[in-house]
């Protein structure tokens, strides 16, 4: 495969701009020999977490330690324990779509690099996998029939973006019981009540 680097980055066209791109570092995949639903699985995944965290997942998965769960494509997919850390039963291992996401991530982050942007506050802000043309092989059949044998090749784009850290508000103690609302009818009984008319 080849994947799109920081120089040819006019001739690429990606998805979406992002939206701050000084803080922001593009690479992407085309025409990818890896498996469209596979690839979305891994993909869906590592989404919006940071980047540090999304290697060292993604090194887990390759190693068996952790699990891609399988929520879309999933016919056929059996059910493994590690899945429940991710709220569903389903879920594999796959080595090829995990391999590719890790270039991809890795050009990123060199990108980032000569962008001079902090790699521990990146975060995957934007990642995103389109079917290729499939590509046609055949294979023989019995009765000297050929059937078509096709691959499902894919393109991925990928934005780490730097996020700041969100400063947390002080909590201050209330100087005063907040007043409770009272509705206009609870307001006109009371003004009976207490003689008045209610109008001037």
């Amino acid at each position: 495969w080849h994947t799109c680097g920081p120089e040819p980055a006019a001739m690429v066209k990606y998805s979406r701009e992002p939206e701050t791109p000084s803080k922001t570092s593009k690479a992407c995949g085309a025409h990818l020999r890896v498996r469209f639903k596979n690839a979305r699985e891994c993909v869906a995944a590592i989404r919006g977490l940071p980047l540090l965290r999304a290697k060292a997942y993604l090194e887990n998965v390759l190693e068996h330690k952790e699990i891609i769960p399988f929520r879309r494509f999933n016919g056929k997919v059996g059910r493994k324990a590690q899945a429940k850390q991710f709220n569903t039963t389903q879920g594999r291992w796959p080595q090829k779509p995990v391999k590719m996401l890790l270039d991809i991530i890795r050009n990123a982050e060199s990108n980032a690099e000569s962008k001079n942007l902090d790699k521990s506050i990146l975060v995957i802000d934007h990642v995103l996998v389109n079917r290729a043309p499939k590509m046609r092989r055949r294979t023989y059949r019995a009765h000297g029939r050929i059937n078509p044998y096709m691959s499902s090749p894919c393109h991925v784009e990928i934005f780490l973006t730097e996020k700041a850290e969100q400063v947390k508000k002080p909590t201050e103690l209330p100087t005063e019981a907040p007043k409770k609302k009272v509705s206009k009818k609870r307001q006109a009984r009371e003004r009976l009540r207490s003689g008045g008319a209610g109008f001037d």
